[in-house]
């Protein structure tokens, strides 16, 4: 139920192995053209103009092939090349020749050059491109976007970092990327949510799984996985059975975060939610959410007799970095039930605990807080995401969800991505939500990792579900518990 994520040098490997098989290398370009071009087509079946802008390299080849089939079906096009046909070479070449005995013209890319068509294909770079664009493809490139036009995007969209996700100072913004043989983990996190519209991926009748030799790099998460995780309960049970989970946090003064945490944990199925918080925020916590039992506590002597009592402790949301924070983590670290930890308690981390490791610990850092976890800069994160959620992973144990555009769970078994969620989750309190969510389902199942990956997607299907319903601007984060509890009652 999961998709492989491969790396583009995993991808090429395939494609050699393809071909040394038994399939001609043209004949395999030719597939991925035909499979672009119906990719096109079903999407855009009014369009009867296009241009088609070819790279030098087999991603360009695509391109030269899909404008022959659309000459083929009477369309009007135009096919743009930004190196001159004879110096072309390979399938390449190949395929350029296919498209001008097609009857289609061509045109070497100049500054001036105007976009005619309605929809415009981009072949220009693929999957090889590691370092920034510039030259004539960083213009070409800006041409694109600036023409403010559908872009089909071929394999990946161009100046996009297929093992990254990182955008090289530019990049197409397509809104739909068609994607050949194996999926690329760079087009679901990082800079990708932003340039690579709708995915369609076309295996061509490869079956990368089938070698054995080369293992995914990723996974992709979906919600196929919710009917089964979320059977039915037993006619029986009682809430002792559902595991009794406590949110540590709410610092004087920052109450909301740890009362967020604690009603999205009871919405996700706790059998009972304990919040251990500042005096001050009792109040609040029973007006909000009566269900949740609500601690004063004073310090961390307090804060160690309720980590007895819990199967999960979450700890973090509005813990802040000042005495009364630092002495309610250290109680928390000191027990030995599961942890989720996240927010002040990830810097707290950071700067008093830095050797620190669990095997029973979900971290939740968002990029700022994984650079200051990893000792680098936020820039270096947002570069290669999953190198950084790996490389904390290995560092810490236990799990990492790397939070963003993309979110990333790295666990003992690997690494996964999420592709679900959107821009109206950037608001705050919508890590405390999660950092509840993981900590209820860790309570129910017992398990850490496959927990991770469960509340992950939850937070981010229930904030498209309310974002579609009532749109992404001013969607809070408290919006979130009502749609998840119908995504846990599949």
């Amino acid at each position: 139920m999961l998709r492989p994520l491969y790396k583009a040098a995993q991808v090429r490997e395939l494609d050699r192995r393809t071909i040394a098989g038994g399939i001609d290398g043209f004949a395999l370009m030719q597939r991925a053209a035909s499979s672009a071009w119906h990719s096109f087509r079903s999407r855009w079946p009014q369009v009867r103009s296009l241009t088609v802008m070819c790279g030098s390299g087999n991603n360009g080849g695509d391109g030269h092939v899909l404008a022959a089939l659309a000459m083929q079906s009477g369309l009007k096009v135009q096919r743009v090349t930004l190196k001159p046909l004879d110096e072309l070479s390979g399938d390449a070449a190949r395929a350029a020749q296919l498209a001008t005995s097609a009857g289609v013209g061509c045109e070497e890319w100049e500054p001036s050059t105007v976009l005619t068509g309605e929809v415009i294909i981009d072949a220009l770079l693929g999957t090889g491109l590691t370092g920034e664009v510039e030259g004539r493809f960083r213009l070409a490139i800006e041409m694109i976007n600036a023409a403010q036009r559908p872009v089909l995007a071929i394999d990946i969209p161009s100046g996009l970092v297929a093992d990254t996700g990182a955008a090289t100072g530019v990049a197409v913004k397509a809104a739909c990327t068609v994607t050949f043989i194996g999926d690329k983990i760079g087009l679901y996190t990082g800079d990708a949510p932003a340039y690579t519209g709708e995915i369609d991926f076309r295996p061509l009748g490869v079956k990368a799984q089938a070698y054995f030799d080369i293992p995914a790099t990723a996974w992709r998460l979906d919600d196929s996985l919710l009917a089964d995780a979320f059977a039915p309960r037993l006619r029986t049970s009682h809430k002792g059975d559902m595991g009794h989970m406590l949110v540590m946090g709410g610092a004087p003064g920052f109450g909301g975060a740890a009362l967020l945490a604690s009603q999205a944990a009871a919405r996700m199925g706790a059998g009972k939610v304990s919040l251990a918080t500042a005096p001050e925020h009792i109040t609040a916590s029973l007006v909000r959410c009566p269900e949740v039992m609500a601690h004063s506590v004073r310090g961390g002597a307090e804060a160690a007799e309720l980590t007895a009592m819990a199967d999960v402790v979450v700890v973090g949301p509005g813990l802040g970095q000042a005495a009364w924070g630092q002495a309610v983590l250290q109680s928390a670290l000191k027990s030995d039930a599961p942890l989720v930890v996240d927010a002040d308690g990830l810097n707290l981390l950071a700067r008093q605990w830095p050797d620190i490791r669990r095997d029973n610990w979900i971290l939740t850092p968002h990029p700022g807080e994984a650079a200051r976890l990893l000792g680098c800069s936020v820039a270096e994160v947002q570069a290669d995401r999953p190198a950084a959620a790996q490389a904390l992973q290995r560092a810490r144990g236990g799990v990492v969800v790397l939070k963003g555009a993309g979110s990333l769970i790295a666990g003992p078994t690997g690494l996964v991505v999420c592709p679900y969620g959107n821009p109206g989750m950037a608001s705050g309190g919508m890590g405390d939500v999660l950092s509840g969510m993981l900590g209820a389902l860790m309570a129910q199942r017992g398990d850490v990792e496959f927990s991770a990956w469960l509340a992950t997607m939850v937070h981010a299907l229930a904030a498209d579900r309310a974002a579609q319903q009532e749109g992404e601007r001013g969607l809070l984060a408290s919006d979130l518990a009502s749609y998840a509890r119908k995504l846990i009652n599949p």
